[in-house]
Order: C-alpha cells, then structure tokens, then sequence
C-alpha cells in the first residue's frame, strides 16, 4: 500500500517520545514530501542564512511508524526515489569550514537544477546526486536537533543515501518512528560548508522490518556494498568508533575473528567521512562511515 505525507507534518528533533503521523506495515511505501533545510525562508541570492529563524531549520516529515517494529529490531528505510524541485540554494555560514577566513559571508548561492544537472552559474554545471541529509528514528533517550547526528540517524548527511539505499535503523522505541528530510540536489563528501544544494522535493521510501538485529548505528546497504557509521565531534574519535562497528559486524554477523576483520578492513575496505565541517560551532560532531565490499564471505551487515 502507498501512502503520503504532507511537509507541513514536520519535526524539529530526534527524541524518545514521538507520536506516529501514519502507521504503516512492513512493505508499505510511503511518499514524503520534504522542505528544504531553510523552510523556504531562504528563495533568492538576497536573503541570507544570517537573517532567517534557526528553529526553523532541517526539518524533517514524520514521523511513521511500522507495525510489529520493537526495540532490539532493525526498521529498514529502503530510498526508491529521491525527486527535487528545480532549485535550490548553497550558502556560506559566518564560523562555519575550512575556509571561512578567506571568504566574503554570509552568502548565498541560487542553483537551477534541470535535465539531471545542477547548474552553478553559465559556466559551471555538474550532474544532481539527489539525497537525504536528515534520516532517522526515536532516541532511547535524549532529544536531538535535526542539526545533529548520532545513534538513531538524524543529520548524517551521507550523499550515499539516495535511490537504491537500504538504511537499517536500530530501533529503539516501538514502531521505529522513522523521519526524512533535508533532501540536497547534490552534495560532497567532506561538506566542508556545512551546505549541500539545499532543496524541497520529494522522497519515496518503502519499509521493512529485521527481527532482532541491529547496529549501534545506522548501516547503509548498496548494490555493491555495506557501510557502518559512528559519529563523534573529532573525526579521530568517530573513525575509531566506526571502525571498531564495522569490525563488530564482520565479527558477530560473518565469523572473522578480531584479527582478521582489522586486517580486512585495511586491505580490502575504504574509511571515509559523510561530514567533516570544521570550525563548526554549537557541537556538531563528524559522520565517519566505512565502505564494505559485497563479497562471498560478507554479503550484507546482516545474516
């Protein structure tokens, strides 16, 4: 069964104690409609992120929950389609990346996304990677801006999370809770900005459930590949933890032992980073991921 979802049922944080919107069973798909992470406040070159409302940003449609989803399982978003709106905008945020000392901000940048290309400006114009910045479930515990990332998901601003992606969230309260949003036209590894071509749209996701398997964080499946994330304000910190997820996985789920998934992931793996914004202040951390090839012997994060 298809469902649908307005962007005006949205939420601004990740916590324990969220109410579902919609109830779906497993195998069910649902069409999010999502605002972009401005909340349309942003619509032109001449407004600036420095003179709009910061409770109103990343914004996420949901929640959902899924029939029969408990604590202990893995509640399974499979992305079938991402569909933004034909622009979008970027901006440079006053104290926000690498290299905001040498540039003028606040800025922003207008983008016209068409024919499959994002188009800059007349001269620079590259192909759209739709995605989904804001992606999760319920907290066990703590409530979460949208701004941030952690166990449940949230800002993981992984440009792997578009068409074709199966996100395994552990789930932590019944019916999972699952919210998207925060969609970008395209996006870099690193973000080294804090934006992406930030965009409304819409996105198509349809469930299912894992019975009593789950990660500490959420993993990602592709057609080629499995990958762990871990988050963590250092990126020393969080690519340990993501190291020490996946190395968990290839041990719990497909018989390595310890010293094998180490030598495993440094031969035959990619660590890699989903957002890595620094300065970034108000404690937003960074998204490491690791890149797991399909192989015989490790087929999926999961028997």
């Amino acid at each position: 069964m298809q469902h649908r979802l307005s962007r005006d049922q949205v939420i601004w944080s990740f916590g324990p104690d969220l109410e579902p919107v919609l109830e779906v069973a497993p195998g069910d798909t649902v069409v999010f409609e999502t605002n972009d992470c401005f909340t349309g406040q942003i619509r032109s070159e001449d407004d600036l992120v420095t003179e709009i409302d910061l409770e109103r940003i990343n914004g996420a449609t949901g929640p959902v929950a899924v029939k029969g989803t408990e604590p202990g399982d893995s509640l399974i978003a499979e992305i079938l389609e991402v569909k933004p709106i034909d622009w979008g905008v970027a901006t440079l945020i006053p104290g926000f990346g690498q290299l905001i000392d040498e540039v003028r901000s606040p800025l922003t940048r207008l983008f016209r996304v068409e024919d499959g290309m994002v188009r800059m400006n007349d001269r620079v114009s590259f192909p759209a990677r739709p995605m989904v910045g804001v992606v999760g479930v319920a907290t066990d515990g703590d409530r979460l801006s949208n701004g941030l990332a952690g166990r449940h998901g949230g800002n993981l601003d992984d440009h792997l999370h578009g068409a074709g992606a199966r996100i395994f969230f552990p789930v932590r309260q019944p019916g999972g809770m699952f919210a998207v949003g925060d969609m970008h036209a395209s996006m870099g590894d690193g973000e080294i900005c804090f934006t992406g071509v930030e965009i409304a749209g819409e996105v198509t996701v349809r469930f299912d459930l894992l019975k009593g398997k789950q990660a500490t964080w959420p993993v990602t499946e592709l057609r080629d590949r499995w990958l762990p994330h871990a988050t963590a304000d250092d990126y020393g910190d969080a690519l340990k933890l993501v190291s020490e997820e996946a190395a968990r996985l290839l041990v719990d789920e497909h018989g390595f032992s310890i010293e094998d998934a180490f030598i495993f992931l440094s031969v035959a793996c990619d660590a890699g980073v989903a957002q890595a914004c620094k300065p970034a202040p108000g404690g937003f951390g960074t998204i490491a991921r690791f890149s797991i090839p399909k192989l015989g012997a490790t087929p999926g994060p999961f028997r």
